[in-house]
């Protein structure tokens, strides 16, 4: 079973949620929390697999949230974002957030991306990433970091991360590059140790925040 917590300030938001989750056979609503705080505390107390969290909340927002619950490594985080708040995605993003959705997503893939962070996969649809970080770091919304960071990289593990950023899957980056799925899993676990990466997704936002890839890159 994938436990899950529940966490947004409206009731009914809450109560859909635990409506379409509550039909699967495999997922178990555990808890609900009204804000960040009431979150953090809850996912301490319950250890759910997944922490499902929205970002604007009273008491403590969903991005403070996401970084003490992602901290603590008590669940993994997929935050619900709308499109006008681009910015709280991308900082809960840089703060330990395993991927997030839009709030109008639909329940199917609400429950497979909920199936997909339980599981160790990040889930950021590209297209939005790149809407996203092109808004705020390569349109001139924010300051590129040292790119330095990524000299510990072999060439091969550069070209792997220049792939995931771009949003292919590991079936795809063993397609392109001739390797084995095996061998590309390996290179991508090398990549997320050197660089001291949680998941995909922060490598994903770390390839754009350096310059490594910029948001019109094919």
């Amino acid at each position: 079973m994938i436990r899950v917590l529940l966490v947004d300030d409206q009731e009914l938001m809450r109560m859909g949620f635990r409506m379409v989750l509550g039909a699967q056979e495999d997922i178990d609503v555990v808890g609900e929390a009204a804000d960040g705080l009431d979150a953090v505390q809850m996912a301490e107390k319950l250890r759910p697999d997944v922490v499902l969290m929205d970002v604007r909340m009273p008491v403590m927002d969903g991005v403070e949230a996401t970084k003490r619950i992602a901290e603590a490594d008590t669940a993994k985080v997929l935050v619900m974002t709308t499109f006008d708040m681009d910015e709280y995605a991308l900082s809960a993003l840089r703060n330990g957030a395993s991927g997030f959705l839009l709030k109008d997503t639909p329940p199917s893939d609400l429950v497979s991306a909920l199936r997909a962070v339980a599981s160790g996969d990040a889930v950021v649809s590209p297209s939005v990433t790149k809407r996203l970080l092109g808004r705020f770091l390569g349109d001139g919304g924010g300051e590129l970091r040292d790119a330095s960071v990524l000299d510990v990289l072999t060439e091969r593990e550069r070209e792997v991360l220049v792939l995931i950023a771009k949003g292919l899957s590991n079936t795809e980056l063993a397609r392109k590059l001739f390797l084995s799925e095996a061998t590309v899993k390996t290179h991508v676990g090398r990549i997320l140790a050197k660089l001291e990466l949680r998941d995909r997704v922060q490598a994903v936002v770390l390839a754009y925040e350096t310059g490594l890839v910029r948001p019109g890159d094919a």
